[in-house]
């Protein structure tokens, strides 16, 4: 991002649901935008890039799943293909963010938070994307710093 100041949208990818938050415009603070089911699969990144023209994003954040190893397993196949997909598709900045843990933690969020099992589902992908965008945004925050 380099010093740029303007929308990110962030893209948590999951095999049924794809959650999705976007930055205020100064790239400061996450907040939740929304849920896209996955399928149809031929049509999500056309979906996720009409997201990013509405919010007028000019940087992509896609959750790399690695494996508490750290290793790299198909999950984490399927999301740099579709950051490269969606780098095609924008021509924005797309940066692949290690997102492990990020779906526990606001399943653990949402727990602590009495949100109920059917609420916790509906909104536990849309929290994980903004626990990515926030994280990403702290570091290029602090990068900046130096």
């Amino acid at each position: 991002m380099n010093g740029v100041v303007g929308r990110v949208l962030a893209i948590d990818p999951g095999s049924r649901r794809v959650g999705v938050a976007v930055s205020d415009p100064s790239a400061t603070i996450a907040q939740p935008l929304t849920v896209l089911a996955a399928n149809p699969g031929a049509t999500l990144v056309e979906r996720l890039a009409g997201l990013a023209r509405e919010q007028e994003a000019i940087a992509l954040v896609v959750g790399l799943p690695r494996r508490l190893d750290g290793g790299l397993g198909p999950e984490a196949k399927a999301a740099r293909t579709l950051a490269d997909e969606l780098r095609r598709a924008t021509g924005l900045e797309v940066t692949l963010v290690d997102e492990r843990l990020t779906s526990a933690a606001a399943e653990r969020a949402l727990l602590s938070g009495g949100a109920s099992r059917a609420r916790r589902r509906q909104l536990s992908d849309k929290v994980a994307a903004t626990m990515i965008l926030q994280s990403y945004l702290d570091s290029v925050r602090l990068r900046g710093s130096r």
